[in-house]
């Protein structure tokens, strides 16, 4: 007998039920008992065994992104990107590579409507020839900060008030009063596509700037856009209110079985990119992650598509054991020096080690589907069988050794140890510009969400002036709409 033939695996395999251990189970229905009323006897390993994994089957819940649906499916390459890039999955147009996606709301809970106003996660798994890469972004192309140092705080400003249980905007707005670069993405959280109308009508964004290598290590800054093909589509208040009501998994649904019926959701990707020796010509920061990259000087190019035409098989070890890193990249594509970006290469790995444990890459949705090997040994729940007697580099009993050297940038760094904002802030014409794009009635509905979070009674009048007078540095005429309407004076 090969012991290791049988592995944990599905019920199909075997004709009866068996405990853990693979004894046969010859009564499922009733427990062990003294006579037919008696007490339940302990030696019923089977019933102690049901319950105690059982009462265990819950792990931690994701602090942020717990509300998800994830699918399956490749990545195609259609656009010749070589010059840019020498990552093996990009190197030629009609290149596949499979992938799993997951999206997600941000803020509430694993139980939680799908129809809450809430930024939207938009995480992409790429299974490389070259290892595993992870684009971990939103439907949103920018972010409410800019350092990574503020994440914890701007989450539990989003997140339910400590006391009540319950998500106050008299909390997010304290809060990100001290943070005027956050208007922008308020651009967006008041905005249409604030509510998507499901996830097959979402766009999708890298948000960071990620450094592009070619074979000589010649590097480009790059921004990643998904674009689906069916188009953005939204939920206005009124009809997330009904649809919401009547299926609060509404997204979920509607994704799994559009694949089923062979209706699969495609998404394009283009790229912007950017010369690195130009980023100090504009008058933002490329690295800020509040801003975006105007499309007339950094046009939008096709590189490929993103198809999703395969339901997972089980959502708790596609969906819930699933995990991303945006430090997971590959040759040919590196991180920058974005402050929220280097912030999140540590943070995604430490909270995954801490929901999933320290293996959580040996979980079959988290492993590379291509050869991998390291010294990282032994630590709780290591279900990988190894046999070498040599666990240390470099030796000689053992020919393993580095790989070829990859690009990675060269440019040298300077400067003093410090704890300052960036320069460039430049919080308000950004958030201008896009207000200003909008049609009339598309204009009306965002002043009406400002105004019904201005009214918060907890919110002080400090506090709300702070706010109208962002929103008419952004543009004059909608701070006094705004002002006029709460019957409040605006000091522009």
């Amino acid at each position: 007998m090969d012991p290791y033939k049988y592995r944990p695996s599905s019920s199909y395999n075997s004709p009866y039920l068996t405990t853990n251990a693979g004894a046969p189970v010859w009564n499922d229905n009733s427990s062990l008992t003294v006579g037919s009323r008696g007490p339940i006897l302990l030696e019923d390993y089977h019933l102690v065994e049901k319950l105690a994994h059982f009462e265990r089957e819950r792990i931690p819940e994701r602090v942020v992104h717990a509300r998800g649906a994830s699918a399956k499916g490749f990545f195609e390459v259609t656009h010749d990107v070589s010059h840019l890039t020498c990552a093996d999955f990009l190197r030629s147009p009609g290149v596949q590579t499979p992938l799993i996606v997951r999206f997600s709301t941000v803020i509430h809970e694993r139980g939680s409507p799908e129809t809450i106003r809430d930024p939207r996660g938009f995480a992409v798994k790429f299974y490389t020839r070259e290892g595993n890469f992870d684009i971990v972004g939103n439907n949103f192309p920018v972010f409410f900060i800019r350092d990574g140092i503020k994440f914890p705080d701007v989450i539990h400003a989003f997140k339910p008030n400590p006391k009540t249980n319950i998500q106050e905007m008299w909390r997010i707005l304290d809060y990100l009063s001290h943070h005027p670069e956050s208007l922008h993405t308020f651009m967006f959280f008041f905005d249409d596509v604030g509510i998507p109308i499901n996830y097959r009508h979402m766009e999708g964004f890298g948000v960071h700037t990620f450094t592009l290598l070619n074979k000589v290590g010649t590097p480009t800054y790059v921004k990643f856009h998904w674009k689906p093909t069916c188009g953005v589509k939204c939920l206005t208040v009124e009809e997330a209110i009904i649809v919401g009501g009547t299926n609060h998994s509404h997204a979920t649904k509607d994704l799994y079985d559009s694949i089923s019926a062979g209706n699969y959701p495609e998404w394009k990707l283009y790229i912007q990119t950017m010369d690195p020796a130009h980023e100090d010509k504009y008058d933002f920061d490329p690295l800020d992650t509040s801003k975006t990259w105007p499309e007339d000087i950094f046009p939008l190019q096709p590189v490929g598509r993103l198809v999703l035409n395969k339901n997972i098989d089980n959502f708790f070890a596609e969906n819930e054991m699933l995990a991303f890193n945006p430090a997971h990249i590959v040759p040919g594509i590196y991180y920058s020096d974005d402050k929220m970006f280097q912030a999140r290469l540590f943070a995604y790995s430490d909270t995954q080690r801490h929901r999933l444990g320290p293996n959580y890459l040996m979980l079959p949705v988290n492993a590379p589907k291509c050869a991998h090997f390291n010294n990282h040994h032994e630590g709780f729940m290591n279900f990988m069988h190894r046999d070498e007697e040599v666990n240390y580099f470099p030796s000689r009993y053992d020919p393993a050794c580095p790989a070829e050297k990859v690009p990675i940038p060269s440019h040298t760094l300077t400067g003093p140890r410090r704890k300052v904002i960036i320069e460039k802030q430049n919080d308000f014409v950004q958030p201008g510009v896009r207000y200003r794009s909008w049609a009339p009635d598309r204009q009306e509905r965002f002043i009406k969400l400002w105004i019904e979070a201005l009214s918060d009674p907890k919110l002080t009048q400090e506090v709300r002036s702070i706010w109208i007078s962002y929103l008419s540095q952004c543009d004059k005429l909608l701070g006094q709409k705004i002002a006029t309407r709460l019957k409040v004076r605006s000091n522009m």
